[in-house]
């Protein structure tokens, strides 16, 4: 039986994710997932790819602010009110261009101090959607907020436990950031499901995701680890045409916009012919 095994959110993209029982899924992913981003001053992305030591920063949420912590700082609150004279900026993510408001000097100072080096910490700005790849997205109107390019990643444990089972030292769920992690099917499942559904949601299964640098990275220390896993998962899952290794789907919310996800909810696969 297919279930809901896990849920994380990451509010900062590229630092520390929470663990949550329950999630309200919107159409741009899990509320508040990869809602703010570190950008440097012209605003450009940054991530573990560039700067490991974001693993190190904690987030947490609860009905007024973000929260961030990391080890030798004091927290930082960050309201989730905007304040109206926020400016807003043009930031992006790979080649694509967004819209965002700038959270303030405060923000900045506490992460310029602790990554090393100037940097901003900005809001995606929802009065401009970004949509997903229309290479990828299957006719579907789908939108993200910051993440890499889709709304929600999809990973099973069946398929973590079977890559644990090649490396010497096994690694967890934290170096793949999930969105859903599953559990009741075989290893890989979630290659050959097109689309999951529960009560009114429905998410659609459109991309494998291409692994990177970021799965090097120890999400306590906020330190490369050497090559694994990348180095094992290419030798049984190299994509020569996309010419990655790919572990785990990327996701586009189809239906269910506003509804609450729970751990332990039993999920309907859809077949990938068949979505």
């Amino acid at each position: 039986m297919l279930s809901i095994a896990a849920l994380y959110v990451y509010p900062v993209k590229s630092c520390r994710g929470i663990e949550l029982r329950h999630a309200r899924l919107t159409n741009a992913g899990l509320q508040h997932d990869r809602e703010w981003m570190v950008v440097t001053p012209e605003g450009r992305f940054l991530t573990q790819r560039e700067l490991p030591k974001l693993a190190v920063v904690a987030t947490s949420l609860d009905a007024t602010a973000l929260g961030l912590a990391a080890p030798g700082r004091p927290p930082l609150s960050v309201p989730l009110q905007a304040a109206p004279d926020s400016p807003l900026r043009e930031v992006t993510v790979w080649r694509e261009e967004c819209l965002a408001r700038d959270e303030g000097d405060a923000a900045a100072t506490w992460l310029g101090e602790l990554l090393g080096r100037p940097v901003r910490l900005v809001r995606f700005d929802r009065s401009r959607r970004r949509p997903t790849d229309p290479d990828w997205s299957q006719g579907l109107d789908g939108e993200s907020l910051f993440s890499d390019g889709f709304p929600v990643l999809v990973l099973s444990q069946a398929s973590l436990d079977d890559l644990n089972s090649r490396l010497q030292a096994p690694l967890p769920v934290e170096r793949f950031r999930p969105n859903i992690l599953l559990a009741g099917c075989e290893p890989y499942a979630e290659d050959r499901i097109g689309s999951l559904a529960v009560r009114d949601v429905r998410l659609r299964l459109v991309k494998p995701c291409a692994r990177c640098s970021v799965t090097t990275v120890d999400q306590s220390t906020g330190t490369v680890r050497g090559d694994e896993p990348l180095r094992t998962l290419k030798t049984y899952r190299w994509d020569a045409r996309k010419r990655g290794v790919m572990f785990g789907q990327n996701a586009i919310v189809e239906a269910g916009d506003g509804a609450l996800l729970a751990v332990g909810d039993v999920l309907a696969p859809t077949p990938l012919s068949a979505a």
